[in-house]
């Protein structure tokens, strides 16, 4: 039986709705098809809810529809070990579902290929493989956190075309346009956690929260000072405002051990939002996995600059480029 790859990339698409809500869970989308009849769809909306085989299966049945015979599309191997909810892979032989179908195999080394396992055992038809890189794409912060259990590390920068990242004494207008923004904010949607300097938490006084207009649900991402002193004045948003049980402090810790423990704790993306000792310490010890830089048109000529000296060259990947009100945005892989 040929498979439907409309029905894949429908499982993909399913998969995407779940950025920035399901971590340190994937992003996971599933359609149940029959005689290429939709019967029910559903993603994965955020850790300890119903996974997307479970959603898309109560859809069915809630129209009606018989889901034994059928063919479960799923962009992610089906996951095949109790968690915080049951394996799906008990769910899909109990329903008596004919044909699993899914792009990318579980990252993890421990589980990948267990669900296929399963399920041909159980004598269930099992395909993999096709849009699978695509499928991966989605879930490079979760695939990378499964496997080192650090956090994928995202560099974000709001710099002028001469590298400064501090706008001259005196100007308060902000360095990037509300477009811009807008899309920084989409930066830390998909965040479990943001970290800054503490010279930058002094001199900007940032809230580091996420607002989105139209977005819900998400829980405000750990909010990550790192500091040498740990000083600060309690007036300080991030220590008196409604989300300052979520403001973390590390003092005198190298940024290394800082990260490995927040991957510890479960936090699998991690976007740092300056200042440049803060930043350039993590591209020295190639903490990052991930820039987006945001360049402005503007000259300024101030200090600090956006990084000091690194030790090597670093040349970026998979680069892409794109207008973002009056700002160019790169966002590149490390």
């Amino acid at each position: 039986m040929a498979i439907d790859r409309r029905h894949l990339r429908r499982a993909i698409e399913l998969a995407q709705r779940g950025a920035g809500l399901t971590l340190p869970n994937p992003r996971v989308g599933a359609v149940l098809v029959r005689g290429g009849k939709v019967l029910g769809e559903g993603w994965h909306r955020r850790a300890g809810s119903p996974h997307a085989e479970v959603v898309a299966v109560a859809e069915a049945k809630k129209r009606g529809r018989p889901v034994a015979g059928a063919t479960l599309y799923v962009s992610l191997e089906p996951c095949s070990t109790q968690g915080r909810t049951p394996p799906c892979t008990e769910l899909i032989i109990r329903e008596k579902i004919a044909r699993v179908v899914f792009a990318a195999t579980d990252p993890n080394p421990a589980h990948a290929g267990a669900a296929a396992r399963l399920l041909r055992e159980a004598g269930i038809k099992v395909s993999s493989g096709q849009l699978a890189d695509e499928a991966a794409a989605l879930n490079r912060d979760f695939n990378w956190w499964i496997v080192t259990r650090r956090p994928w590390v995202v560099a974000k920068i709001a710099l002028s075309l001469d590298g400064r990242i501090v706008t001259p004494s005196g100007d308060d207008r902000w360095l990037t346009s509300p477009a811009a923004r807008e899309v920084a904010h989409e930066l830390r949607w998909e965040s479990d956690a943001i970290l800054v300097g503490g010279e930058t938490a002094r001199r900007d006084n940032p809230r580091l929260t996420v607002r989105l207009p139209g977005h819900r649900g998400k829980t405000q991402p750990w909010r990550i000072v790192v500091t040498r002193s740990g000083k600060f004045p309690s007036s300080l948003h991030l220590f008196s405002d409604r989300h300052r049980d979520r403001t973390l402090v590390f003092q005198n810790q190298p940024l290394e051990k800082i990260v490995e423990t927040l991957g510890a704790w479960d936090i699998s993306h991690l976007l740092i939002e300056g200042g440049e000792k803060v930043l350039t310490e993590a591209f020295r010890k190639k903490l990052v996995n991930e820039v987006a830089f945001f360049i402005a048109p503007a000259l300024m000529g101030t200090v600090p600059r956006a990084l000091g000296k690194l030790t090597a060259l670093i040349r970026l990947r998979d680069v892409s480029y794109r207008k973002v009100g009056s700002e160019l945005f790169c966002r590149a892989l490390v």
